[in-house]
């Protein structure tokens, strides 16, 4: 079995509560949704099978040095059955962090075992042009014992009826919400006063809520 990897490579966690942490990222190819906003490109790659990832990771670094791999993408959980693979081959050196748009509720419970956080993107439709709360709401029934945060990613378009939408969801399951402007390179494409702004409208709602934009784009690392 293989699967097509992007990239991999050593830096700070930009985004979330984790900020600040050096992970090792894993950056799997191919997403099963196209979010306006996305700035990554993901879809050439190499194939690696999970033993051949796992011996390159282990050869080139030093994986106790890591906070946690951080398996972004894209999406991994479209590679759930490559998961099932290399996942027990590393989680027993250092934790796994999965980065999702937690659309693929019916991957979740193939891997939860072998993940210890998950950063789980809400996607809005002011800022994406879809509506997912509905694949949300079942991602997170499905990930209910796994250290999970919900990350909003929003711009000036953002509703009320959103927000409403965001604060039921991170009530229900008890997460912990992000809140991210949009970035334009390394600038917020909104004003630090809206920002603020936001927060206060959230935190009315749901206190269990922090505005942290993308910190790694502040200092220029990848």
């Amino acid at each position: 079995m293989k699967t097509k990897i992007n990239e991999i490579f050593a830096s700070i966690q930009g985004e979330g509560p984790v900020v600040g942490y050096k992970q090792l990222f894993i950056r799997f190819c191919g997403c099963n949704l196209k979010c306006a906003y996305c700035d990554t490109e993901f879809n050439t790659g190499m194939e690696f099978t999970p033993q051949e990832l796992y011996k390159k990771i282990s050869s080139e670094y030093d994986l106790k040095t890591f906070h946690s791999i951080s398996l972004t993408g894209g999406e991994p959980l479209l590679s759930v059955e490559f998961l099932k693979e290399f996942l027990p081959l590393v989680q027993n050196e250092v934790k796994i962090y999965l980065e999702t748009n937690a659309t693929l509720f019916d991957k979740i419970g193939e891997i939860k075992d072998n993940i210890d956080i998950i950063s789980a993107d809400i996607k809005l439709k002011s800022s994406t042009g879809f509506d997912s709360f509905a694949l949300h709401r079942k991602f997170f029934e499905n990930c209910k014992d796994i250290e999970t945060f919900a990350k909003v990613v929003f711009d000036e378009f953002i509703t009320e009826d959103e927000i409403a939408k965001c604060v039921e969801l991170a009530q229900d399951f008890n997460l912990e919400l992000i809140l991210q402007p949009k970035m334009a390179g390394d600038k917020m494409t909104v004003s630090s006063e809206f920002c603020t702004e936001i927060l206060e409208r959230f935190t009315q709602k749901h206190k269990n809520t922090r505005l942290i934009p993308q910190v790694h784009k502040f200092l220029n690392v990848i």
